[in-house]
């Protein structure tokens, strides 16, 4: 599973021998704060579009600058790690910037997936995809599951 967690010159090396296979490479990317189902279904979804799926994640410094300063709940190497032990994950790689721009121009997957509550116009790294001619695929959001809601959710109960 630890073998699952790269850093990203190591990973550029691994895709490159996956490529030369033919293997179709799938990236996405996110906080995955709190696990929940939503990731869960999206990650299934995302893994179903290739051969390879590699998910990076946003580092704790730019989880606090997106979601604000009481995230991350959980370190980004126990997110890491946790994504790293689910079957259809092949790579967890994280990065600092607030968008996946810088590594997904350095790995160059055939499939960028996103969620549902995107729009492709709307993505940061819609961009740097057509540069090398990638493909943009968004999957179905599972309404209603959120890290922000299990948030909210826990301080209610809290403040009961």
């Amino acid at each position: 599973m630890l073998d699952k967690l790269v850093k990203l010159a190591e990973l550029k090396e691994v895709l490159q021998e996956r490529r030369r296979a033919k293997q179709k490479i799938v990236f996405t990317n996110g906080c995955f704060d709190i696990l929940h189902v939503g990731h869960v279904r999206y990650l299934q979804a995302a893994q179903a579009k290739g051969d390879l799926l590699v998910v990076g994640i946003n580092s704790d410094t730019s989880v606090k600058q997106l979601k604000g300063e009481q995230r991350p709940v959980v370190p980004e190497e126990e997110r890491a790690e946790m994504l790293a032990a689910l079957e259809m994950v092949d790579y967890v790689v994280i990065f600092e910037e607030l968008t996946a721009k810088r590594v997904i121009g350095e790995l160059k997957p055939d499939i960028y997936v996103k969620g549902g509550d995107y729009s492709v116009e709307e993505l940061p790294e819609a961009e740097v995809v057509a540069s090398y001619g990638g493909k943009i695929e968004l999957v179905k959001e599972v309404k209603g599951a959120s890290t922000t809601n299990i948030v909210e959710e826990i301080q209610r109960i809290n403040d009961r």
